[in-house]
């Protein structure tokens, strides 16, 4: 496979490719899963795989393949992974859990109607471990594809 076509850079691409599939997965396993077609899911946050993971694995992988894991670029993309990551299982899925709260408390209070409010709070923000290990699994797939 031949990286660099859409943006000239292939560790871009490689990123690009490792989210669009990881997007991909996550809208097929909704409708063969929940039998529910619902291509939002194809730019929506959280669910399985990662795609944040899989975007910052896939870029790390190709650059320590391209220019090996002692180059300083890879020291910096590994670590920007493993904030990317952690962020999406920690501070992003406790959003979406207090999201979840929010809602269940708006919904049982009498005063308020639900005209008062747009729409509820997105409480699918954040990942488990598991999607951020997948994630991160498709990612070196990809990367290695490089």
């Amino acid at each position: 496979m031949r990286f660099g076509m859409l943006t000239t850079n292939p560790i871009i691409d490689c990123g690009l490719l490792a989210w669009f599939l990881a997007q991909l997965i996550k809208v097929a396993l909704e409708l063969v899963l929940l039998r529910k077609w619902d291509p939002g899911r194809f730019v929506s946050s959280g669910g399985m795989p990662s795609s944040h993971s899989s975007l910052v694995v896939a870029c790390t992988t190709a650059i320590g393949k391209l220019y090996g894991v002692h180059d300083p670029i890879f020291a910096v993309s590994a670590i920007m992974g493993v904030i990317v990551m952690y962020d999406a299982c920690n501070v992003r899925r406790s959003a979406g859990d207090t999201a979840r709260l929010v809602n269940q408390i708006l919904a049982h209070v009498e005063k308020l109607t639900a005209e008062d409010f747009a729409e509820d709070l997105k409480e699918v923000m954040g990942h488990t471990p598991l999607q951020v290990l997948m994630g991160a699994v498709l990612g070196f797939g990809v990367g290695l594809l490089v």
